[in-house]
């Protein structure tokens, strides 16, 4: 039982799992999932459809962290990727054909790997800071979304698009089946290979990873374009859900999101250790909580503070140090010495 207690996944879960219990008592049949047409329906599938935009985007989080370093871009890099593909549907005779769907997502898929090159070559060869190279796209993003929807919103008439968000396969959701396979490579590629040990090399010490023969600045750059591809698929996510891109709201603050839920998972923001499945459950967790608020009514002025009340609760319930404060007892009072014996004392 100690062994599980001091799982780095253990308090996660729990969180997930009390927050989960927590909805039955507004929603009985929180739990309950149907079979509509060869689909699945119910609220857990639809946490885990919702959270499928968000588990990518803090997939990619989840490395450039390991390394030691952070973006802030991948907002701005959903925008320009679904307002790219969005503009090409709408200029295409027959909106719904596959031919259209799939260069239209290539196009937002190109263009995000453009992105995550550009932070990759800021970081890597220029050498600026993570959080100093990722906020200028970041703000320069949103600039260039806006630039390809003319500051408008660009709304699309296509089943084939929204496939990507609403649509089911073998009757699962879509979204949920390819977060599925982008994790699993993922998996395949970091902890079946040298991979992931070089990136946690490289996050926990750069100069002895480059003494060693580590390729520090390639692979801080290909972290860097898996990000952004990352964000790109869910960029496409987001727009399909909603048939429509607007480059100023499509994925805006979803980077605090993605940080918190890598937090949450366990991975180091210092950089040199990292946990995918953890960076899976923060995602569900904070999805969850998300829903949660929804379904117990919460005020909508008062939803951001409740939510961070929530994460600041788990966070502080996971760290080994804030646990070790809270069963360490006050020490014994001790007693005071006896006093020395006077020189009167001591001739007679």
């Amino acid at each position: 039982m100690s062994a599980v207690l001091k799982h780095r996944l253990f308090w996660p879960v729990a969180a997930l799992l009390v927050l989960l219990l927590s909805n039955l008592i507004f929603t009985p049949g929180f739990f309950n999932i149907e079979v509509r047409q060869s689909h699945l329906y119910g609220s857990l599938v639809d946490i885990l459809r919702l959270s499928a935009p968000l588990l990518l985007v803090a997939l990619g989080m989840t490395l450039v962290i390991a390394t030691g370093g952070i973006d802030l871009s991948v907002g701005s890099v959903m925008a320009v990727s679904g307002a790219l593909a969005c503009l090409y549907i709408v200029h295409q005779p027959d909106q719904g054909a596959p031919g259209t769907i799939i260069v239209a997502c290539l196009l937002g898929i190109a263009i995000a790997l453009v992105l995550g090159l550009w932070n990759g070559f800021l970081v890597s060869v220029i050498g600026l800071q993570p959080i100093i190279a990722t906020l200028i796209l970041m703000v320069a993003g949103r600039g260039l979304a806006q630039l390809i929807t003319e500051g408008q919103i660009i709304t699309v008439n296509s089943p084939g698009y929204r496939f990507l968000s609403a649509g089911y396969w073998l009757t699962f959701p879509f979204a949920v089946i390819l977060a599925a396979v982008v994790v699993a490579l993922t998996v395949v590629l970091t902890r079946r290979t040298a991979l992931g040990m070089l990136v946690e090399s490289v996050g926990g010490n750069p100069r002895a990873s480059r003494l060693a023969g580590v390729s520090s600045r390639t692979l801080i750059w290909g972290v860097y374009v898996f990000t952004g591809l990352c964000a790109g698929i869910a960029g496409l996510m987001a727009t399909a859900n909603v048939s429509s891109a607007d480059g100023n709201n499509t994925g805006y603050l979803i980077e605090l999101n993605a940080i918190l839920a890598v937090v949450i998972g366990g991975t180091s923001l210092a950089g040199g250790r990292f946990s995918i499945a953890g960076t899976v459950v923060g995602a569900l967790l904070i999805q969850t909580l998300d829903t949660t608020i929804y379904t117990t009514g919460i005020p909508a002025q008062t939803t951001q503070l409740f939510k961070a009340i929530v994460v600041i609760a788990i966070c502080l319930i996971q760290s080994p140090a804030f646990r070790a404060k809270l069963r360490r007892r006050p020490a014994a009072p001790v007693a005071p010495a006896p006093a020395a014996p006077s020189k009167a004392e001591v001739s007679l």
